[in-house]
């Protein structure tokens, strides 16, 4: 008998098509250990929050969002830090998927954080304000590992994370993140 795959859905939190936490969400794909899907969800589709459509009927990529999160066992959210704190469209697709609260698919639902930017302190505050907002989803926060990459634009050539440092935190996160999704499997 074969082992069901573990789907783990990656959450870039930039919409820049060269962002580094893309390429983070990239070098994921790659490390994936065996019986391990990795799928990137964009973001960058989804409406602003408004109660009012969520009320009338939530649009359609809003529905597509949602069942893309209830289909994975996992999150992984590659996030940059905007102003000490989590970039909007990033937010906005977390508050989509939080309503409404009894039913949202971020219910119990585990994730690991990492993040990448350009200056010396790397995403600490995003990832601190991200474990907040999951805290009021009920969602399952990885304690450790912490993947904080500063000075990326050194990390990268072409697009792809070449670092080995930076790929190994990356596959030591992607082994935490799997254990600690089993834990919580039914």
């Amino acid at each position: 008998m074969t082992e069901r795959v573990l789907r783990i859905l990656g959450i870039p939190g930039s919409l820049r098509r060269e962002s580094y936490n893309r390429g983070l969400l990239l070098a994921a794909q790659e490390l994936a250990p065996p019986g391990v899907e990795l799928e990137l969800y964009e973001v960058r589709e989804l409406p602003l929050y408004d109660e009012d459509l969520e009320r009338t009927g939530p649009p359609d990529q809003v529905l597509h969002f949602k069942q893309a999160i209830a289909r994975a066992d996992a999150l992984l959210i590659a996030t940059p830090e905007y102003n000490w704190s989590v970039p909007g469209p990033l937010k906005n697709a977390i508050d989509w998927a939080s309503r409404p609260p009894a039913t949202s698919p971020l219910r119990r639902k585990p994730v690991a954080l990492m993040g990448a930017s350009t200056g010396i302190s790397g995403t600490i505050r995003a990832q601190l304000a991200l474990r907040q907002i999951f805290a009021s989803t009920e969602s399952y926060v990885l304690p450790k590992p912490d993947l904080f990459v500063r000075e990326a634009a050194t990390l990268f050539r072409d697009g792809r994370l070449v670092d080995r440092e930076t790929r190994e935190r990356i596959r030591q996160l992607l082994e935490a993140l799997v254990a600690w999704t089993l834990r919580f499997r039914d």
